[in-house]
């Protein structure tokens, strides 16, 4: 299995309101060297969260423990930049299942789908909603429901339904990535070889 499994996700979240956030910033590029994709959450955000002598800023998000959570829930434009997968891996590694936005870098998307991070693209206003529940209460609690493609605000009951490429909805649900989804179907893969 390429990673977790996921159907419905009930956590609290990270607010990150910051727009045009791009790979680079995610993970900077001095952090790229590695092929595994272990280790990338120690840097995630690297520049952000530490001051040059690794320092942990005690005005960053991450840094602050009334903010936990399997979500994070982003400004606009969020993955923009180059396509490293890398970042991704950051966003994996740390903890990180979805991303909320209202809008992504389309390589961005495309590679969190392939990882196993649902990026799930909102209205600007439910976005905002989600950012101000979370502030005002950072043990609220959201509930990603991808059989049903819906995002719920618990403490309000307000939701929203977002769009999923059925086969990488299908991948997410079981842990897939592309590999996996063919390995999966090797005996079809056979059956159809010995017809040829």
């Amino acid at each position: 299995m390429a990673y977790d499994k996921f159907t419905i996700l009930t956590s609290t979240a990270v607010p990150l309101p910051t727009e045009n956030v791009d790979t680079d910033q995610i993970i900077p590029a001095r952090f790229l060297k590695a092929t595994e994709r272990e280790g990338f959450g120690d840097n995630l955000f690297r520049d952000w969260r530490y001051d040059v002598e690794g320092n942990p800023k005690k005005d960053f998000v991450l840094n602050d423990p009334t903010y936990t959570g399997k979500i994070l829930v982003a400004g606009k434009n969020f993955g923009s930049g180059s396509s490293r997968e890398h970042a991704v891996w950051a966003l994996y590694d740390y903890g990180f299942r979805c991303v909320v936005s209202s809008f992504f870098a389309d390589i961005f998307k495309n590679n969190c789908l392939n990882i196993g991070v649902l990026p799930v693209t909102v209205s600007p206003e439910f976005a905002d909603k989600l950012l101000s529940a979370i502030e005002e209460n950072p043990n609220t609690q959201i509930e990603v429901n991808l059989p049903k493609q819906k995002i719920t605000l618990l403490s309000t009951g307000d939701s929203e339904s977002f769009d999923i490429n059925d086969y990488k909805k299908a991948n997410m649900q079981n842990g897939f990535d592309d590999i996996d989804y063919l390995l999966n179907m090797s005996l079809e893969i056979d059956a159809f070889v010995e017809t040829r």
